[in-house]
């Protein structure tokens, strides 16, 4: 049983990402005091994630977003013990975190076909209530959508993120010569000749600050989280936002990406990461490149020439480092397989890891068969 009533949401362009909703269990069954009957619990709210589900899709089927389970069944003559309420399911999207009213998480669906309890129905009524039903469970949550792809696109506007993503996948992002085009997420596959599929978000281009949620950072860098790789997309010649900030060569932008990332969680350096160089068709590219090139071979011979804030305590150490042009395609066949080889070593060691544990796991079991 779904009613209806208020509901909070954030949301950039038409991408919903955050949701607040009531969820309220069951109310029990009446007992049948008489005959000593026990009434039906109430029926208990779950989410349960599905591929292709939005919280866009959520907002526009249950406008006022109030989830509430059925009514136990009361005992009665034909059926001391009352039947349990209907249960109310919801279908979420796949990388949905759950979180209390006060922002602690109490939950996270990251596969299709997960399940949470969000509201627990309502003991009937019996002998140790007196007979009288007990209420469900009631709260608000947060449904927190956190994207799930293989690799995640990082850099500052108008690096030509949504140009590459239009490149090397079946994606159609606006693209413009101005900054902050993208201004939600966008999802492209990378399909390969023995149809293996790779999944790429191209994230809105971050700004100086976005670890303070400056640009709206925050709304940003989390759909980073749950990516596999990162992929630094970084403009040869330099960055300026506006004739009111400085401008930033590639090195120091690739320094400033990193200390972003890190600021907000450090834990993103973990992460393997690609660098793709853009816009090698402009003038004097080439130069750039090799001086960019002598800068990342010996960081430190460079970084007192960068102010004290800008130098993250920890650098990417990057994978491979692609120059290409999105303009001309020079370099994206290359960005393609230098990725596919990327996510299948990951898979690898993932898999190596895998097996090892099993085998411990084995060993461990016949040693206490033998003791035994």
């Amino acid at each position: 049983m779904v009613r209806c009533g208020a509901a909070v949401l954030r949301k950039y362009g038409n991408f919903i990402d955050n949701l607040r909703v009531y969820v309220r269990g069951g109310t029990g069954g009446m007992g049948y005091p008489r005959l000593g009957g026990e009434g039906g619990r109430g029926g208990d709210v779950w989410f349960v994630a599905q591929e292709r589900t939005t919280l866009k899709s959520i907002k526009h089927r249950y406008p006022q977003k109030r989830f509430i389970a059925g009514t136990g069944a009361n005992s009665s003559v034909k059926a001391l013990k009352g039947e349990k309420g209907k249960d109310c399911e919801v279908h979420v999207p796949v990388g949905i975190s759950v979180l209390c009213d006060d922002g602690m998480q109490i939950g996270e669906l990251n596969a299709a076909g997960e399940r949470f309890l969000a509201a627990r129905g309502g003991l009937g009524g019996s002998l140790v209530t007196n007979f009288l039903p007990c209420k469900g469970q009631r709260r608000i949550v947060h449904l927190d959508l956190k994207l799930i792809a293989d690799v995640g696109l990082v850099g500052f506007p108008n690096a030509g993120k949504s140009s590459l993503l239009s490149k090397i996948s079946h994606a159609k992002p606006e693209i413009a010569n101005y900054a902050f085009t993208t201004v939600q997420p966008e999802l492209g596959k990378i399909m390969y000749a023995d149809y293996k599929q790779i999944s790429v978000a191209d994230l809105p281009g971050l700004i100086e600050g976005a670890h303070a949620n400056k640009g709206r950072g925050h709304k940003f860098l989390k759909h980073v989280e749950r990516t596999k790789q990162l992929l630094l997309v970084v403009d040869i010649s330099g960055f300026q936002l506006s004739i009111k900030t400085q401008f930033r060569t590639a090195f120091e932008t690739i320094l400033l990406l990193t200390k972003e990332l890190e600021l907000y969680k450090e834990e993103l350096l973990t992460k393997p990461a690609l660098l793709a160089i853009n816009k090698m068709d402009l003038p004097c590219a080439k130069d750039n490149l090799n001086e960019l090139m002598k800068q990342l071979q010996n960081p430190q011979d460079f970084l007192h020439l960068l102010q004290e804030e800008m130098i993250p305590a920890n650098t990417l150490e990057f994978k491979d480092i692609i120059p290409l042009s999105t303009y001309t395609g020079e370099g994206i066949e290359e960005l393609k397989a230098r990725i596919r080889k990327c996510i299948d070593e990951e898979a690898e060691q993932e898999n190596e890891e895998y097996r090892r544990k099993k085998l411990l796991l084995l060993q461990t079991s016949e040693e206490q068969m033998n003791r035994n």
